[in-house]
């Protein structure tokens, strides 16, 4: 069997908005900037397929 290839660009979007968003937080002292670390984890293990 032949292994489809699957489209990554929307987990590298979603990724480097998260890391914005993160970016963002640590910048303006946002209290629960903890909250979107699991996003930008997330969609990094996606956008490389390591999951």
């Amino acid at each position: 069997m032949e292994a489809q290839k699957k489209s990554k660009g929307t987990y590298w979007l979603l990724f480097f908005i998260s890391t914005a968003a993160l970016l963002f937080a640590i910048f303006t002292n946002w209290p629960w900037l903890t909250l979107i670390i699991p996003f930008v984890t997330l969609f990094f293990v996606k956008a490389m397929d390591i999951i």
